[in-house]
């Protein structure tokens, strides 16, 4: 057989080739921007020639730090089939977090959003490898000028004076981009992807049985392009020669609802959080176009699902994966032989991660013995996984071995069960879960239980020290506007639908649950704030 690279020009050259007419629209403040794949391709190769022009290194990092847009999808491209690597920046991450990653990354250049340089530009000067910052002016306003001894280009300058270039990768090992982890502990710890393990992933999202991208779909990824990938959705899209819908800096739930309306949205992605909001925009809005909510990175709750069927037909389909899974290893697509289930019992089944990805292998396991778990649906261990795009170790970071096995599996550090179909439980992260007594109580699945009181919006479980039993769960809980619940009235509704000593033995009623930089609820900030709080006996 024909030793064919898997190399990702071979997505970039299928859109320029066979989808010229379809098109990239980014949502702006001063309205929408189009452009067919034609002309993102032609810019895309001019782009390839600005990196050529400003001297980065033959694999040199490429850093972005940008909304979701046309130029950031060029970025996407142009950098790695020119040969150097992307390295997106995540706009959220902790200044410290920031310098560290892109020392760490040895960034050469950094192409950023104006609208963000009120982020970037005090960092500047704590950059020891970049030489280059260019400015994408996405607000119309004046060009910048910095104290730092790096140059600053206008990104329109330098693409109108550049020549376009042909692509020339080879090899399908050669790394094309990389992401760090959202650093919830320690420094963030970064991820490398090849031309191959992209090339295939792009392959996972088009499966029927995950999302099933396809050249008719119109993608809405409200999932940032700096958070893992964002989930694949502009690499399949590109792939396919699907529309691609980017939502720019304004993710407020009538912006979103607006564009899946305008532009008859078919696949909207973006973690739990957003979609919470959007629920409660859509009175009055069609969105009938849509064919699938892909959802990832914290668990759906429940009532948040359900939700969303009740009021468009059409339940969230959660999917799960991390930074260091590229990040689709599961998605929760309902097998044919369970077709008689319940409408309640399909609505459990949807609250788990669903069955590992074609090319992923999967194992939940004792973390200290590997002995593999029964697939029972109540003996829960560690998932861990392996696969093609599954990376084998960290970039240069002397924390890899702590985070695989020895015989090559990566801990992902979720606590999971798996039932006899092979669907997957997340109970928890083995930071979270609450031993409570030598038991271990899953905050996740206490927090979907308090969620789907009609009056909550949000909630977050973490245990705290307990004189007793060493920790018990402490709930803190938002309340929807307009609505109201006490404690007492939580007590009583959580009472059948978990154990009696699962209850919590605090509820806080918050005006705001803290998040980390990717949207998740922060367990760390909440134990930080509450640190010192003893529940009584």
């Amino acid at each position: 057989m024909q030793l064919t690279p898997l190399t990702m020009p071979h997505l970039f050259e299928r859109a320029e080739r066979y989808f010229p007419e379809k098109e990239v629209v980014t949502a702006t403040p001063t309205g929408l921007q189009r452009a067919t794949y034609g002309e993102w391709a032609a810019r895309s190769r001019r782009l390839g020639g600005v990196l050529d022009q400003l001297g980065i290194s033959d694999d040199g990092r490429v850093g972005t730090f940008a909304w979701n847009t046309q130029r950031h999808l060029e970025l996407w491209f142009a950098v790695p089939c020119s040969g150097r690597v992307l390295h997106t920046l995540n706009i959220r991450l902790f200044p410290e977090q920031l310098t560290y990653v892109v020392n760490h990354a040895e960034d050469e250049v950094i192409f950023v959003d104006l609208s963000l340089m009120g982020l970037l530009g005090p960092m500047l000067d704590t950059f020891t490898t970049v030489k280059h910052l260019v400015v994408m002016n996405d607000t119309g306003g004046e060009m910048p000028t910095v104290d730092a001894d790096i140059e600053v280009h206008d990104y329109e300058e330098l693409l109108a004076a550049a020549d376009p270039v042909q692509w020339d990768v080879t090899d399908e090992n050669r790394a094309a981009s990389m992401c760090y982890t959202s650093g919830t502990t320690g420094n963030p710890k970064g991820a490398v992807y090849s031309h191959r393990s992209i090339f295939l992933h792009t392959f996972g999202a088009m499966a029927a049985d995950g999302v099933g991208i396809r050249e008719s779909d119109i993608i809405l990824p409200v999932v940032p392009m700096f958070h893992a990938n964002a989930w694949g959705l502009a690499h399949v899209a590109v792939a396919t020669g699907a529309t691609i819908v980017m939502p720019g800096p304004d993710l407020s739930p009538g912006a979103l609802v607006g564009l899946i309306e305008s532009e008859r949205v078919t696949v909207a992605a973006g973690v739990p959080t957003i979609w919470m909001g959007v629920l409660d925009a859509l009175d009055g809005h069609d969105v009938s176009s849509l064919r699938a909510i892909p959802c990832g990175g914290s668990a759906v709750p429940k009532a948040l699902s359900e939700g969303f069927r009740r009021k468009i037909g059409m339940p969230i389909l959660q999917a799960w994966g991390m930074t260091e899974t590229s990040p689709i290893a599961s998605v929760c697509t309902i097998k044919s032989s369970l077709g008689d289930l319940s409408e309640e019992e399909q609505a459990d089944l949807r609250t788990t991660v669903g069955i590992v990805s074609f090319g992923v292998e999967m194992r939940v396991v004792d973390p200290d013995s590997l002995e593999e778990r029964p697939w029972d649906a109540e003996t829960s261990g560690e998932l861990q996984v392996r696969g093609p795009w599954v990376i084998r170790e960290y970039y240069d970071d002397e924390r890899s071995p702590e985070s695989f096995t020895d015989d090559g599996w990566l801990k992902t550090g979720d606590v999971a069960t798996v039932d006899p179909n092979g669907y997957i439980r997340l109970v928890d992260r083995t930071k979270d879960v609450i031993k409570s007594g030598g038991e271990w109580i899953s905050s996740v699945e206490l927090e979907n239980e308090i969620m789907s009181h009609p009056a909550v919006a949000e909630a977050a479980v973490i245990g705290l020290p307990h004189p007793k039993w060493q920790e018990r769960p402490f709930a803190c809980v938002v309340v929807k506007e307009g609505e109201s619940v006490t404690s007492d009235e939580l007590m009583e509704f959580l009472a059948p639908r978990v154990a009696k000593w699962w209850l919590p033995d605090e509820v806080s009623f918050v005006d705001e649950i803290p998040k980390t930089s990717v949207g998740k609820f922060s367990k760390k900030d909440l134990r930080a704030k509450f640190e010192g709080h003893e529940l009584s006996s």
